[in-house]
């Protein structure tokens, strides 16, 4: 059940205020200048997800691997990382805002992508856009450090990576025949980050208390 909600902050992270607005301009730069095809977008937009894939991966590798090495403050971890999960989530109900989150601005330079330079383009994102997807990817690490084994923090930021990536790819391929669904999902933005929010707070608690794994159980 972790890996199912390290699966849907990844999802939602992609639907954020901040990421969702800018995905047509990056699938222009995965079709580049020239005239776009199907082929080349695919293939432009998977090295950019195997790029950001590396370095979340990664990430969830190091915070397994610390939390392992607290095993024994088992309890001030869960009540840290609970905290730092619940607080993320009242920032996205609004009760406060924290300029670090809001996203960044960036202008990047056209030019043709290819497999590869897609690849570093997605590492270089995942890193420069860490104040915008940093809520739900902070989320994530947390649970992950919870787990206290680096393989289980590998396959958890693997799933958030493909609940992020799996919707970036299709939106590649159909964006023009998606603009309904964006114009949907950007009226609703207020529902959709009560809800976010909600379901942080939600899983804060249950982390700080130590009774998460309980509930997976449960639900398993």
């Amino acid at each position: 059940m972790q890996y199912f909600i390290a699966f849907l902050e990844g999802i939602i992270t992609f639907i954020s205020p901040c990421l969702l607005p800018m995905l047509p301009i990056y699938v222009s730069y995965f079709a580049g200048d020239t005239e776009r095809t199907t082929a080349k977008t695919i293939k432009n937009a998977l090295g950019f997800e195997a790029g950001f894939t590396i370095v979340f991966v990664a990430m969830g590798a190091l915070a397994g691997t610390l939390g392992g090495l607290l095993k024994e403050y088992q309890t001030a971890v869960n009540i840290v990382t609970g905290l730092i999960v619940i607080f993320f989530g009242l920032h996205f109900l609004g009760v406060f805002k924290v300029r670090l989150f809001g996203g960044v601005n960036r202008s990047m330079n056209k030019k043709e992508l290819g497999f590869f330079s897609s690849v570093l383009f997605g590492m270089v994102f995942s890193i420069g856009w860490t104040p915008c997807v940093g809520i739900f990817l902070g989320s994530a690490l947390m649970l992950a450090s919870q787990q206290g084994h680096a393989l289980t923090g590998v396959l958890m930021l693997l799933l958030y990576s493909l609940g992020l990536g799996i919707p970036f790819l299709v939106s590649a391929i159909l964006i023009d025949k998606l603009k309904n669904t964006f114009a949907f999902i950007k009226r609703n933005y207020k529902v959709i980050n009560i809800v976010s929010g909600s379901l942080l707070v939600l899983v804060g608690i249950l982390m700080m208390t130590g009774l998460l794994g309980k509930f997976l159980t449960i639900l398993s």
